[in-house]
């Protein structure tokens, strides 16, 4: 239930949460809602393989229903890239009469060097008075690496990255 302005709204449960088959974080609760106002993770990591920025603006347009096949269509292989950007730019078109911002792909990003954990995930780690083993970094999905990356991005305001640091088994809440 959400309050505005002293009154309790009834909201629907997101699409996303009656679904077992879309990775999402509990740390992204916040914002699993009826409208998905933020963009999840998952969606943003299929974003980056196929080089297309999305911005909040053009999320808000798209319909649940469009939302939930950013989040549950394959990005696993080069032709299901292809095919997720193809849908995306497609998507973005449809609401804004505008083709999608490209990004430049990166073909090895840091979140897939998995034997060595990032320069800038571990000053962040530094920082906090906390650390992060190799094993552990090792030992984390892609998506969750790609996840700790975006939560200490420059810019980023970082107030999930003690929820995913709990979620992920990095650090334990009563450490904190």
């Amino acid at each position: 239930m959400t309050v505005l302005l002293g009154k309790r709204l009834r909201m629907e449960p997101s699409v996303f949460l009656i679904r077992n088959d879309i990775e999402y974080f509990l740390f992204e609760e916040d914002f699993v809602e009826a409208n998905m106002r933020c963009i999840p993770m998952i969606v943003r990591f299929k974003m980056d393989l196929a080089g297309i920025k999305l911005k909040l603006n053009e999320w808000v347009k798209f319909s649940n229903r469009e939302k939930l096949e950013l989040a549950i269509s394959p990005a696993g292989n080069p032709e299901q890239i292809s095919n997720y950007k193809r849908m995306l730019n497609r998507m973005i078109f449809d609401h804004t009469g505008q083709t999608g911002t490209s990004l430049e792909i990166n073909h090895a990003p840091a979140w897939s060097v998995i034997d060595n954990v990032p320069e800038q995930l571990d000053l962040h780690m530094q920082k906090m008075n906390k650390s992060i083993s190799r094993n552990q970094w090792h030992n984390l999905t892609n998506l969750q690496r790609f996840a700790l990356l975006k939560l200490v991005k420059d810019g980023h305001e970082n107030k999930n990255f003690l929820k995913a640091l709990i979620e992920f088994g990095i650090v334990r809440k009563r450490t904190i």
